[in-house]
């Protein structure tokens, strides 16, 4: 199971739009995610060791001004993430071509009643033929743990208190 779902991800690289790697590189202008309301896709951008983003198009919902998505604990991203939480947003169409502005954020794994809430967020996003798909996948002997996005406002734009 492990090498199909390491297939599907090296098809999908090579189905990633040029654009993903332009936004990646650029900050956040946005501060929250009003901007995705309407999108089924987001372009998640997380950081190697030496600071080169990395753009990848997953599904999300949201859910009280936060972001959710779900992957493999091994995958790439989630690597990362639990490295380093500071991770980009912008909503985005199925090869990740950008559709909208960048939110900064703070990533988090998520566990337990959480992941259940994580999961409702998501389910609301899906359209019907999604949710079928989604749902038959999860039968499948694949582990997965569900991220939190909470956006973080731009240092340029923090309010400093004296």
């Amino acid at each position: 199971m492990k090498r199909l779902v390491d297939l599907q991800y090296r098809a999908l690289d090579r189905m990633r739009h040029r654009n993903a790697f332009e936004v990646a590189r650029r900050p956040g202008t946005a501060t929250d995610l009003d901007g995705f309301r309407g999108a089924r896709q987001c372009l998640v951008v997380t950081f190697k060791r030496s600071g080169e983003p990395v753009p990848t198009p997953v599904n999300f919902g949201l859910a009280s001004g936060r972001l959710y998505f779900r992957s493999e604990p091994r995958s790439a991203k989630v690597k990362r993430i639990r490295r380093d939480p500071h991770i980009r947003v912008c909503p985005c169409n199925l090869r990740g071509r950008p559709t909208g502005e960048v939110v900064e954020g703070r990533a988090r794994v998520l566990s337990g009643e959480e992941a259940e809430q994580a999961d409702a967020a998501l389910a609301g996003n899906w359209t019907k033929s999604m949710k079928a798909m989604e749902r038959a996948l999860d039968r499948l002997p694949i582990e997965v743990v569900y991220v939190e996005v909470e956006p973080s406002v731009p240092e340029a734009q923090e309010v400093r208190s004296v």
